[in-house]
């Protein structure tokens, strides 16, 4: 497996305040990587980086192995105003096609044919043609999940994927997602507040400290200060 994303010594900075520094990890084919840490330690900070959104003050964000920032599937926080979108559930899956369209005026058949392979990949056949605002939280981040299918083919980043959602469906969300990362080999870096559910699913933990942060397997999380503090 090799390396498809690369961080040397990363810092950001808002207003001349250090968010995060000094930080370098690395994301492998086939890793499922959990960001966690506490509000304000950098996590959407990190996230913007990496999604291109922001420049680091230093250091080098590198993809390798041939990816490149428009193949990666985007899973973001959605906003009241993004939950009542008025479209159907197959125009919301087929828009995460639009990277990959370049200069083409029109979805072509083969962005059609990914869309509806991602909607039976997710069980969501029965909702393809109903508003996307009509739909429950659970359902919608279904929808969502299956539209970054439609952009990431080798890496996808999940920003707080189960927010909102009941236990229940919380629990569905990070089965389809451990699916995803075992069956499908889909690279998954997820941002979380849920520490517990992070080493639960993921292969490798980012914790962001304002102090030191920690980047490792989840087996040396769990045996870090870090980590013995929260499974003590």
């Amino acid at each position: 497996m090799g390396e498809l994303l690369k961080c040397e010594n990363l810092a950001f900075s808002y207003e001349d305040v250090d968010v995060i520094k000094n930080l370098s990890f690395t994301v492998n084919e086939g890793d499922y990587l959990c960001i966690v840490g506490e509000n304000g330690s950098g996590k959407s900070t990190l996230t913007k980086g990496l999604l291109g959104l922001k420049s680091p003050n230093s250091g080098s964000i590198t993809f390798e192995n041939g990816l490149s920032r428009n193949e990666i599937g985007y899973l973001p926080q959605q906003t009241p105003a993004q939950k009542d979108f008025p479209a159907s559930v197959f125009e919301v899956v087929l828009s995460g096609r639009l990277n990959s369209r370049g200069l083409l005026p029109f979805y072509s058949r083969a962005d059609k044919l990914i869309a509806h392979d991602n909607i039976r990949k997710l069980g969501i056949e029965e909702l393809m043609n109903r508003s996307y605002r009509d739909l429950s939280g659970g359902q919608q981040q279904r929808v969502l999940l299956a539209r970054a299918l439609c952009a990431g083919k080798r890496l996808m980043f999940l920003d707080e994927p189960v927010t909102g959602l009941d236990p229940i469906v919380t629990e569905e969300m990070y089965r389809l997602i451990e699916e995803l990362n075992k069956n499908d080999k889909m690279t998954i870096v997820m941002v979380s507040h849920d520490i517990v559910s992070a080493v639960k699913y993921a292969t490798h933990v980012l914790h962001l400290h304002y102090e030191k942060s920690f980047f490792g397997t989840t087996e040396e999380y769990i045996k870090s200060p870090l980590g013995k503090y929260f499974f003590s």
